[in-house]
């Protein structure tokens, strides 16, 4: 069985790889992490014609996060993360574009959380806390 730590390399795909190995190991304890997806990012004229959108999150967890155990009330709707390398951290806006900068404020807006996450297990810390309340 591979494990997360065996793939995870210096670059964006082998961290966010890691993160889906993790989510499969992880089913059975959170079977949200079934639905957890990547989206695609815009890197042709026909992926934008498709609809396929630059700023968008990498990954969506379509998992509502309720405010107390109590209430019932909706305190998000899903989340969103935005994975980088560690090295990007230290980049102006944290290596975010300027269309991944108004997605996020769009997207907490909209009554999503919505984090950029430097590595798998930050990513996979986030997804734990969102999950775990």
């Amino acid at each position: 069985m591979i494990k997360p730590e065996q793939i995870a390399g210096a670059s964006e795909t082998s961290q966010q790889q890691a993160l889906f190995v993790w989510s499969s190991l992880n089913r059975d304890k959170y079977p949200q992490l079934k639905w957890l997806h990547a989206i695609p990012n815009a890197n042709s004229h026909k992926q934008v014609a498709e609809g396929v959108r630059g700023g968008v999150a990498d990954i969506f967890l379509p998992h509502s996060k309720y405010a107390g155990n109590m209430s019932g009330r909706i305190e998000y709707c899903g989340l969103y993360v935005e994975m980088k390398t560690e090295k990007r951290r230290k980049e102006k806006n944290g290596g975010l574009s300027e269309d991944q900068i108004e997605f996020g404020k769009y997207a907490l807006l909209a009554g999503y959380q919505w984090h950029c996450c430097y590595g798998w297990t930050e990513a996979r810390d986030r997804i734990l806390e969102y999950l775990n309340g």
